[in-house]
């Protein structure tokens, strides 16, 4: 994922269908210049880490 696109759906009010690892996940914050993203998996909050953005998939949503 590039950088733009990490700081859209981190700033946006729409819940975006993202995957680090095949986990859906909410990105926190994104630092610009590390490319890397804080992050936590939907279903575990306090599971905070910091990963590359190049870890984050974003996913089509499908209804």
């Amino acid at each position: 994922m590039n950088v733009q696109r990490a700081q859209e759906i981190a700033s946006s009010p729409v819940m975006a269908n993202v995957l680090c690892d095949g986990t859906q996940i909410y990105i926190q914050h994104v630092n610009e210049q590390r490319e890397t993203a804080r992050i936590y998996p939907l279903n575990n909050p306090e599971d905070e880490r910091e990963v590359p953005l190049y870890a984050l998939t974003e996913q089509n949503q499908t209804t």
